[in-house]
């Protein structure tokens, strides 16, 4: 929403005794992909042919490759008319066809004061009943364009602080931030249920409550959400902690907003970033193998600067003097993403991302995240149009050490 909080670079929670924390909110049969659908459900995106066989159940039944793009918010009490739902969104879910794109992510946002966690206001910028029916209306857009849907509850932090620090301090505290964030992401799942969206996932970078004794509570929300929704579950784990998130066994999908650092330093040349994609693909075949479930990126990203790929989570919106660079961005996109396509346990990615109007530049910087009109689009259409190994079909393959792409200069 033309602002985002900064992402951490390094873990900043103790996690004593999580493998073993892990291990007991594991239930037995934890690695089906998905519990049936309910003969009543508007999808079926979860038939019980998957239950139980791990992260190549996907590609055994023909899925094929995730290959999502983000379209996020306009804030609709400035912009009336061009939100979710809206005509200028549809266009938008057109570009993202003409891209290649399968699936599109929506972000509907609650609001958090500060870290104090005190609660989840479900308003943002327009009354929150109004907003669902804005989405349910998005969604049955995206489905008529033959889109399938991710739907993403995010929470916005006023304070400007980062919602993976969200700490209330005391049983008493914790316990009326899960009831609170329970109330928050119900009500988007019942709306995820009513309007057949594929995906929901259930919390975003929410490191102090998933990685630390509190996770209990937070497999609990899961749970609830199960209750209530009835297609593929996920998180949006933090990429630097995923590892030590100890709710993977409640989920379907592991998910990562994957803002991997591919380089240590700058001026890193393409085959240095290669060599970290390469580092990424590792833990992310690691991390399947271990839970015996698939892996998706529900966020990538570079913004349009030189050296995008040595710290990632910078905000664009506290730059100052930026030199555009389009190729940096895309030689990171293609370092990233190349490796990937050729493992199996990998679902795909989300591209962070385009915006509910394509006539609108306000919400982000020119070096900003957008690959939209850059280099880096021609990279994100490229790997869409490629075979991938969770495909099992017969396209043309991306090559990961080629250039970027042979047009480029």
């Amino acid at each position: 929403m033309g602002r985002r909080i900064r992402r951490g670079a390094g873990r900043s929670v103790a996690a004593s005794g999580l493998v073993a924390l892990a291990v007991a909110l594991a239930p037995s049969g934890s690695s089906a992909l998905a519990p049936a659908a309910d003969a009543g459900s508007p999808r079926a995106t979860a038939p019980a042919s998957l239950a139980g066989r791990g992260p190549e159940a996907w590609r055994e039944a023909g899925r094929g490759g995730v290959r999502g793009v983000t379209v996020g918010p306009i804030e609709n009490a400035y912009h009336p008319g061009l939100g979710y739902g809206s005509a200028a969104y549809g266009r938008m879910l057109a570009e993202c066809k003409q891209w290649g794109a399968t699936w599109i992510a929506i972000t509907p946002f609650g609001r958090v004061a500060d870290l104090a966690g005190r609660g989840v206001d479900p308003t943002f910028e327009k009354p929150h009943l109004d907003n669902q029916s804005d989405v349910r209306r998005a969604v049955a857009m995206a489905h008529a364009a033959g889109l399938s849907v991710m739907l993403v509850p995010h929470l916005w932090v006023e304070s400007g602080q980062w919602r993976a620090e969200i700490d209330p301090k005391t049983d008493e505290g914790w316990a009326r931030w899960a009831e609170s964030y329970r109330s928050f992401v119900l009500g988007w799942a019942r709306v995820a249920e009513e309007a057949g969206v594929e995906m929901l996932s259930a919390g975003v970078e929410l490191r102090s409550w998933v990685t630390t004794t509190r996770a209990p509570t937070f497999a609990a929300v899961l749970r609830d959400v199960r209750k209530t929704y009835h297609g593929l579950l996920t998180y949006s784990a933090n990429w630097d902690d995923v590892e030590h998130t100890v709710i993977l066994s409640e989920l379907d999908v592991i998910g990562i907003n994957a803002f991997y650092p591919l380089a240590d330093k700058e001026g890193a040349g393409f085959s240095t970033l290669l060599e970290g994609g390469e580092r990424v693909q590792k833990r992310v075949s690691a991390l399947a193998r271990a839970w015996q479930k698939p892996v998706l990126f529900t966020e990538i990203g570079y913004t349009t600067r030189p050296d995008p790929a040595v710290k990632p989570w910078e905000w664009p919106d506290a730059m100052k003097n930026v030199v555009v660079d389009e190729l940096a961005q895309a030689h990171a996109y293609r370092a990233l993403v190349a490796p990937l396509l050729d493992e199996p346990s990998f679902m795909g990615f989300f591209v962070w991302r385009v915006y509910a109007d394509p006539d609108d530049v306000s919400q982000e910087a020119e070096w900003g995240f957008s690959p939209r009109g850059k280099l880096a689009e021609l990279v994100v259409r490229d790997a869409f149009l490629a075979r991938w190994a969770v495909d099992g079909d017969a396209r043309p393959r991306f090559g990961r050490r080629a250039r970027v792409p042979s047009v480029f200069p």
